[in-house]
């Protein structure tokens, strides 16, 4: 049963809703829906997915303006709804989902509720905000670039991104169809689980152990957070639950590289200069970024030049160049991303999986210079290309604070293997928080040791320098 609200939310209560919410209305399973595995539980849905009398806003006000209200709900929100999940509402998210940010100049940013003064990433910032802020049990949102994975790392969230074309995009809104996934955020690794059974059809079958958990220890050298307050949570419960002999480390660019032939076009010289980069995996988000570039004009390319929508900065930028994409080298990024799929399921087999960080360091503040971000960018789009490029399954855990900031994890499967890596983290999760707990007393010693000893030279220093004074 659906019941309609009157209105979009006033500004008055998106504030007290940490700016999560575009809309809320109520949209409830039927009267049976006691023993479902979603009963009770809440959930909010990115404007980006179809409900039946709503216009989806696509995050643009001229877009909300120029379309009418939809006639069908997506199936990805019936298929929650189904399972006896109640829907109550629809979040704010980036322009035409044309950012990883979580800032948008027309509905305000959702507030992120770890770190207020920082963004809360995107394009599905309100879904990971409603999460992060316990509005909601979980959320729906869409990840082509990123999307679901940066914002659950900078909320301190839960958020997966099925393999591609798992669930289906029907009454989502495209970005471009080659990585287009719907992805979904918790609080709790067993509503993740139920929520991706209830998404991709799954049967309840219990957990396989991993092969072999492989550490992409270039890929970790891209983050501003030590290594080891990353990994180390990892590795520790790896060795507690399933032992130390299935953690193993490679260098992911060097193997990359050799596998994947079809990258050469995209390694240019400035590629291969970046010292802050991984030479293999920054030609890889290029060819992921140029494919993306090239679907998105073909999508709303018509719309954008006939409406010429007011669009914010940074989101302006990119809509621009998309739209002077030509067709070069698009048969050559379909080749990379067949050869990075064969590449790395025969890394990982069929039960391996392999962790990186799910971006290069902690949440930007509210309202930083874009060109400020530019090394930052490039490194985490590095890193989210992998499961984008390949069409792998990965998921983005917290870790706890680092300075005060959240940090996040990210582990990929291969292809088709989501059920299996939704296992893997429930079963992790308890021994994660327990490592992570660990770990951040141990760095809290370690900086009051260094506090205390140097505290100490300088008391030593004092004492010295006051002898030394009495002999003049």
């Amino acid at each position: 049963m659906l019941l309609r609200s009157e209105s979009s939310v006033t500004d008055m209560a998106r504030d007290s809703d940490y700016g999560a919410f575009m809309e809320k209305f109520l949209l409830q399973p039927s009267s049976s829906a006691d023993r479902l595995p979603l009963n009770a539980l809440t959930f909010a849905v990115k404007d980006i997915f179809d409900v039946d009398g709503y216009v989806t806003g696509f995050g643009n006000p001229d877009w909300l303006r120029t379309h009418s209200a939809a006639t069908s709900t997506a199936p990805s929100v019936l298929a929650v709804l189904s399972q006896g999940a109640t829907c109550v509402g629809k979040t704010v998210m980036d322009e035409m989902a044309y950012s990883i940010n979580g800032e948008n100049i027309h509905y305000g940013t959702p507030r992120n509720p770890c770190v207020p003064d920082r963004v809360p990433g995107g394009s599905s910032s309100g879904s990971a905000v409603a999460v992060g802020a316990k509005l909601v049990d979980f959320a729906l949102g869409s990840d082509t670039g990123g999307s679901v994975r940066v914002p659950a790392s900078y909320c301190g969230i839960l958020g997966f991104r099925p393999s591609h074309d798992a669930i289906s995009t029907v009454g989502v809104i495209p970005m471009a169809q080659s990585f287009d996934t719907v992805g979904w955020f918790a609080r709790d690794p067993v509503i993740l689980n139920r929520v991706g059974r209830a998404l991709l059809h799954l049967p309840d079958v219990g957990p396989v152990s991993p092969t072999q958990i492989i550490i992409a220890e270039d890929c970790f050298q891209l983050s501003t957070i030590p290594t080891d307050r990353i990994t180390q949570p990892l590795v520790k419960s790896v060795e507690k639950l399933f032992g130390g002999h299935l953690v193993k480390h490679a260098v992911l660019g060097d193997y990359v590289k050799d596998k994947v032939p079809s990258l050469k076009p995209f390694t240019s010289k400035g590629n291969a200069d970046q010292d802050y980069n991984i030479p293999s995996l920054a030609a890889l988000s290029s060819a992921m970024r140029l494919l993306q570039r090239h679907e998105f004009k073909i999508n709303h390319g018509e719309w954008v030049s006939t409406v010429k929508p007011d669009l914010g900065p940074g989101i302006a930028e990119r809509v621009r160049e998309a739209l002077m994409t030509t067709d070069d080298n698009m048969d050559i990024c379909h080749s990379v991303k067949t050869e990075l799929r064969t590449a790395l399921t025969a890394l990982l087999g069929d039960f391996g999986v392999l962790a990186v960080p799910t971006v290069p360091g902690p949440p930007p503040k509210l309202l930083t210079e874009s060109t400020s971000l530019e090394t930052f960018r490039a490194r985490a789009f590095s890193l989210l290309s992998i499961a984008g490029v390949s069409g792998f399954c990965q998921v983005s855990i917290p870790l706890g604070l680092y300075d005060n900031l959240p940090v996040a994890i990210s582990l990929l499967a291969k292809h088709g293997s989501d059920g299996f890596l939704l296992n893997l983290v429930e079963t992790l999760y308890d021994t994660l928080k327990e490592e992570v707990v660990i770990a951040e007393r141990e760095l809290l010693n370690s900086v009051s040791s260094k506090y205390f000893i140097l505290n100490g030279l300088t008391s030593e220093a004092r004492t010295f320098a006051d002898s030394t004074s009495s002999l003049r």
